[in-house]
């Protein structure tokens, strides 16, 4: 992640990745903390914010509505005087399943924090702005990138504290699914589907953990695939029919179910959904695995319709820097 708590400075850009929730851990809360989560950050698609001083404030492009109000909320919260000119330059999908709420959210307050020479506060603004009300992973990865594990939300209210954090291997490759027909369950649906599903079962959750801590955490340190998509797929599997009945079946869109099974039978490993969705994803080992299976993708009937990327795990966190393109405009 870039510097913070350095001097002022008249611009700042900020760009962050897409990540992927893999997973919740503990959807029975006997313990106390309720959730828990591991997700990945990726190499695309990214959302990036460009901040200059101003005369008067403006925030422009995609989502602009959204940024103002987290500008609201931090402008308050630190006391900044003066105007800013907030440019919207590029977004992850909203609704898709790639965290796309919380990061424009971090990239405000980060953006803003930068252009002013104060220290960085990610768990303290992502509460601010009303972000990891269930998992934090986005607001670990956003900090640091790789693959982290949150310990969930105790009955305090805290942001989930990040309990892991593992590399992921440079070699292996992702395989983006993207149905750009279909939305994932937010906002108020999203509410109403938690409130309506029963807890799970003091199993479930222990399943679910056993395979994260003795399976997927293990696997991934050893750059052991195999392990690794086996336990990141049944633990997808546990998960989607637990939701099932908020999102029509384990995965929320059938096409991209269509083409997650396609690439399961031509070897993509740990197949699965992130969050709500419809984002799809798969694992490989190689650069070259993943083009060959997603070509075989693209070419099959499954891939019709769909956005299909290929993509790199990032092990570094959000990049927070001084000055923005020069031809972004002062007003």
């Amino acid at each position: 992640m870039g510097s913070a708590g350095a001097m002022p400075t008249d611009d700042a850009a900020v760009t962050v990745p897409a990540r992927l929730h893999l997973g919740f851990l503990d959807l029975n809360g006997g313990l106390g903390r309720r959730f828990g989560s591991i997700g990945i950050s990726i190499g695309g698609p990214v959302t990036r914010l460009l901040f200059r001083r101003a005369r008067r404030t403006s925030v422009e492009g995609p989502e602009a509505d959204r940024v103002r109000r987290h500008l609201d909320v931090m402008r308050d919260f630190l006391g900044l005087d003066g105007g800013f000119d907030i440019r919207v330059d590029a977004v992850v999908p909203s609704h898709a399943g790639l965290g796309s709420g919380t990061h424009l959210a971090l990239a405000t307050a980060a953006g803003l924090r930068r252009l002013c020479g104060l220290p960085l506060d990610v768990a303290g603004d992502a509460a601010r702005l009303g972000r990891g009300a269930r998992s934090g992973v986005g607001i670990g990865l956003f900090a640091k990138g790789g693959v982290v594990v949150d310990g969930g939300r105790g009955p305090g209210g805290r942001v989930a504290p990040v309990i892991s954090r593992i590399e992921f291997p440079e070699r292996w490759r992702i395989i983006l699914v993207l149905d750009p027909a279909r939305h994932g369950l937010n906002g108020s649906g999203e509410v109403k589907a938690f409130a309506a599903l029963p807890p799970a079962s003091p199993e479930q959750a222990a399943h679910l953990c056993r395979l994260v801590v003795m399976q997927a955490l293990p696997s991934l340190a050893d750059a052991d695939l195999e392990g690794f998509g086996a336990a990141i797929q049944e633990i997808q599997a546990v998960i989607g029919d637990y939701f099932a009945p908020a999102q029509g079946g384990r995965f929320s869109s059938p096409q991209v179910a269509a083409a997650l099974g396609l690439l399961e039978r031509h070897g993509g490993c740990g197949v699965g959904q992130s969050s709500w969705g419809p984002t799809g994803f798969a694992f490989a080992a190689s650069a070259d695995e993943a083009e060959r299976l997603a070509d075989t993708l693209r070419r099959s009937p499954e891939g019709r319709g769909l956005d299909i990327r290929v993509c790199v795990g990032l092990n570094t966190g959000a990049d927070i820097t001084a000055h923005a393109p020069a031809d972004a405009p002062v007003r």
